[in-house]
Formats: C-alpha cells, structure tokens, sequence
C-alpha cells in the first residue's frame, strides 16, 4: 500500500513579473478591492495631470485574505473611493501595476502594510548595502 500526503504549497507563482528593487510611490482614489483567493487585487485611479483620464493601475497583495486577517486586514480595510498613498514594486514591462507595499489612507491616516518573506522589511536602523 502506498500512503501519499499532500503538503500545501508555499506559493503558487513568482512575483519575479515585479522589479522588488524598485519603490514607486502613487497618489490615487481605490477604484475596486477585490477580497478573494489567490490574492488579493486593489484597483487604482491614479491621476496624471488636470486634463487628463486618470490611470488605471491593478496592485496585487502578496498574501491571501486569510493571510491579511493574519496582519489584522479585514475585507472591509479599503473602500471605494479611498484616497491612498501607496507604495508599490512596479512591474517589469513598464504596465500600470504592482505589488502592494504600504498604503496610507488619507482621510483617517490609518496605514497598512504587509510583511512578505519575498520582500525583506527594512528599517530606519538599518541602510542597504547597494
């Protein structure tokens, strides 16, 4: 007889689409946030000039919902409509979209980050070695 287990899987893709070298900081309105498995997505308006449409930019969270509550998330800590400055690793190929880093809510301050073992934390305490 042969017993065969399965383990869950670490990850289910590489985020190597995004340039984690690279923080780009956005200034936008939450368009959509999308609390579902695999991951979940925020879509942001992020405004490029008075006459201009704003960019649409597809930010994915390097965790599940499951993983989010875990860091004290809930489905309900975006809305439409939220102002937010956010943090991002930009994708590669120069498309509007990202990973998610850190946002900050401007109308109440509230300020949300996520930890990935992909994406060391660094703090003030510490400089890089380029």
């Amino acid at each position: 007889m042969i017993l065969l287990a399965a383990e869950p899987a670490l990850a289910h893709h590489s985020f190597a689409m995004y340039d984690s070298k690279q923080v780009l900081t956005l200034d936008g309105t939450v368009k959509d946030f999308q609390w579902s498995n695999p991951h979940a997505i925020l879509w942001l308006l992020v405004s490029t000039g008075k006459d201009q449409d704003p960019q649409l930019w597809t930010i994915e969270l390097p965790t599940s919902p499951a993983g989010l509550m875990r860091m004290g998330w809930d489905k309900h800590a975006l809305s439409v409509g939220d102002k937010l400055v956010l943090e991002i690793n930009p994708l590669r190929d120069g498309e509007h979209g990202g990973s998610f880093r850190k946002a900050t809510v401007l109308a109440s301050g509230k300020v949300l980050t996520v930890t990935s073992p992909l994406t060391p934390v660094v703090t003030a305490a510490q400089t890089p070695v380029p």
